[in-house]
């Protein structure tokens, strides 16, 4: 069964199925902290979620890509991604913080492209800072 375990085809598919049922996850708890649907909206065809979705999802997606190349162990894999994703949704909630004067939820909800685009840079590039902290 090792061997079954330590080929490279096998390991590819298991750390691709983990990311993206984390992936699914952490979007969920994602959703609960935020005031509107993800999904609802962008069915709707708000720019401004999707761009915030999609900088949550490339961040998820860059954190795991960086813990993958780092630990052979599946398991180390998804606490360092878990680890990763409670650092991004941190940032999440200083982005709001510093912004006292305004409501992100309720902005990208009104679909404010500016603060949808700023949010996704924001989850895109604390993702790499997080990474090199796994590296």
């Amino acid at each position: 069964m090792d061997q079954f375990w330590e080929n490279e085809y096998i390991q590819i598919v298991a750390n691709y199925s983990v990311v993206i049922l984390c992936i699914v996850v952490f979007l969920a708890i994602f959703e609960l902290v935020t005031k509107y649907k993800n999904w609802e909206e962008i069915k709707k065809g708000n720019i401004s979620v999707a761009m915030a979705t999609s900088g949550k999802i490339f961040g998820v997606a860059n954190i795991f890509a960086h813990t993958i190349g780092q630990h052979d162990s599946l398991l180390t894999m998804v606490g360092f991604g878990i680890y990763g994703f409670l650092l991004l949704l941190a940032g999440y909630f200083i982005f709001e913080f510093l912004t006292p004067t305004f409501n992100i939820d309720d902005e990208i909800q009104k679909d404010n492209r500016a603060v949808g685009l700023i949010s996704m840079v924001i989850s895109i590039g604390l993702s790499f800072v997080i990474s090199a902290g796994i590296e």
